[in-house]
């Protein structure tokens, strides 16, 4: 039997040894739960909390990946990633030399996507002093020239609104006597080949929007999110 052996028969080599196994346990545990799940790689808790609440992910476009702080507030709801991704598939993901107006644009989430993805103009307009303010530090930020921001009422700003090739639209869910005075200017505000974009807590079917002299062109659901790409009719 060797010296290490005897050892390990007193208490002094016993305790050593349990501190040693206990250590070795610990290692272990905590490598196992560093191993990749079901659901893929595991992420720091940093990581975690960068994308949650609280930012923006631009999709596409110059600014692609970038990450937005913003501000949470209730009822404040930036598009999803994957309804902002469906849209500007929609329609064809360069919007260079396009005029757009982002008429409530709370987080900036659809304005800012639209400037990224190359367009000449985009007229930011938010009711809310503390979002305008940053709205501001965003557009400073990505050094965004072709965005232009406005404070006031949204329908003020689409009926002063002409010649536009994407009107955005996406008003408070729990406002629903916003949409149709909204769609009605927004209507009026794109030129002849001109989009609105419509988000929603509900469908709007041809048979509503023929009243606007508009018309469905695309049409996606995503959990709460009725999101609509609409055209004027004929």
């Amino acid at each position: 039997m060797s010296r290490s052996a005897l050892k390990l028969h007193t208490p002094a080599g016993r305790k050593a040894l349990d501190k040693l196994m206990h250590e070795a346990q610990v290692k272990a545990e905590a490598l196992a739960a560093a191993k990749p799940g079901k659901g893929g790689a595991a992420k720091p808790a940093a990581a975690k909390a960068a994308t949650g609440a609280g930012e923006i992910r631009i999709i596409g476009g110059q600014w692609r990946r970038k990450r937005l702080p913003v501000a949470q507030r209730p009822g404040l709801r930036p598009t999803p990633d994957r309804v902002r991704e469906t849209l500007f598939n929609w329609l064809g993901q360069d919007l260079a030399g396009w005029k757009c107006v982002d008429a409530f644009a709370g987080t900036g989430a659809l304005g800012f996507e639209a400037a990224s993805r190359g367009a000449a103009s985009v007229l930011m307009n938010e009711l809310d002093a503390g979002l305008q303010q940053q709205l501001q530090r965003l557009q400073q930020q990505l050094q965004a020239g072709m965005v232009k921001l406005q404070r006031g009422d949204a329908l003020s700003c689409l009926k002063s609104c002409s010649g536009q090739d994407l009107v955005l639209l996406d008003p408070p869910f729990g406002q629903a006597e916003l949409f149709e005075p909204a769609l009605q200017a927004a209507a009026q505000a794109i030129n002849d080949g001109g989009y609105i974009y419509l988000e929603a807590p509900e469908a709007w079917d041809d048979g509503r929007l023929e009243a606007f002299g508009l018309a469905a062109y695309r049409y996606l659901k995503a959990g709460a999110v009725h999101a609509h790409l609409l055209k004027k009719r004929g």
